[in-house]
């Protein structure tokens, strides 16, 4: 079997680790610190085109590469026996937990024939950070179940790369819109009011660039959609060093899949641009609308996120931070039990309070 992805440090020999300080593979034993260049030359040759039809945009898919041979044999996928998913990863991680249900991750597999990411961007904010936004999105949360405090349950936090598809495309839009005036005054006691009715054409084209869709069913849509917006000015081209001490997720929704997630907001952004230009009236409301998309192409990337999953009484919480911004997303549960006593507390004070009142107030008859 094919040695897994491992990284070792010249000077003592130990695993290096993507820092996200200095952007370099570091050593946590004797600090040494290098450039991701130094332990990555990959093969530049591209693939032949493909391009991959589609029924709403024609796609233009020539930029996606394969893993080569060598990158193939050097990583690993986890499969999680309990949720199906499928985790690209260094050695290291063999006995860790499913970022996305906790459980372990088992059965490795060769990654060969599966597309290599375009992109990657580098985590930017460390296990530290996020374990700190976690404890501020838990603050004042008086009703939390104790599960969720627990420095233990801290610590399980993971940092995962998820795949995404990038989308590039301009579009040529001709919208018509139905659009109302209403004048209104007083004549003695009557209100009167008179609506106009007006067709309001637009015409014109708008741009877009990196329109992202996610490449996983193992964390919500959206979700990651509201982990939103990532910089990708700070991506690079993607070298397997970046995954050094991070988990990578491997995309089980393909190319194809994902296009009529990128059609909707692409063609929904559209509209949304250019009915904001249409102003002064009281309702408008679009008749007709032509959209034309051209010059489409996609990418393969890898964003950084911070995942922690929770599950109480039956339900599973996924919280989320982005790691290259610090946005946080998550929904939080509630203790009943703690609740009630909550409310009897509260019940009882009011009481109490309520009984003190009508006390001094005999007193004071």
């Amino acid at each position: 079997m094919t040695e897994l992805l491992d990284y070792k440090c010249p000077a003592c020999g130990g695993r290096l680790e993507f820092d996200t300080k200095e952007q370099k593979l570091k050593c946590p034993f004797c600090d040494s610190v290098y450039d991701v260049s130094e332990f990555e030359a990959r093969d530049e040759a591209a693939l032949n085109e493909n391009d991959v039809p589609a029924d709403a945009i024609a796609w233009d898919t020539s930029g996606i590469e394969s893993f080569t041979e060598e990158e193939a044999g050097s990583l690993s996928v986890f499969v999680c026996e309990h949720c199906g998913g499928e985790i690209v990863t260094d050695p290291t991680t063999a006995s860790t937990a499913c970022p996305f249900c906790d459980s372990p991750v088992v059965v490795p597999k060769k990654l060969e024939g599966d597309l290599r990411p375009d992109l990657v961007i580098p985590f930017r904010l460390d296990k530290k950070a996020a374990m700190e936004a976690f404890r501020r999105h838990l603050s004042g949360k008086k009703l939390l179940p104790r599960v969720f405090k627990t420095q233990n349950h801290l610590e399980s936090i993971k940092g995962v790369y998820v795949p995404f598809w990038l989308f590039d495309a301009s579009v040529d839009a001709d919208i018509t819109y139905r659009a109302t005036k209403v004048k209104k005054w007083k004549e003695g006691e009557f209100d009167c009011a008179d609506t106009g009715f007006f067709d309001v054409f637009r015409e014109g084209s708008v741009s877009f660039e990196n329109v992202p869709v996610s490449g996983s069913t193992k964390v919500s849509g959206e979700l990651m959609e509201s982990l939103e917006p990532y910089d990708i000015k700070e991506a690079q081209p993607f070298r397997s060093a970046f995954l050094a001490g991070y988990l990578a997720d491997r995309y089980d929704i393909d190319l194809q899949s994902a296009k009529p997630r990128a059609d909707v907001r692409i063609k929904r952004s559209t509209e949304d641009a250019f009915l904001s230009t249409v102003k002064g009236y009281e309702t408008v409301n679009a008749s007709s609308s032509k959209l034309n998309v051209s010059g489409a192409r996609t990418r393969y990337v890898l964003y950084p996120v911070w995942l922690l999953n929770t599950t109480w009484q039956g339900g599973r919480y996924v919280f989320a931070m982005n790691g290259q911004t610090g946005q946080f997303v998550g929904d939080l549960p509630e203790d009943k039990a703690i609740a009630r006593r909550w409310f009897w507390g509260l019940g009882a004070g009011i009481t109490a309070a309520a009984f003190l009142l009508y006390s001094i107030g005999q007193y004071l008859v």
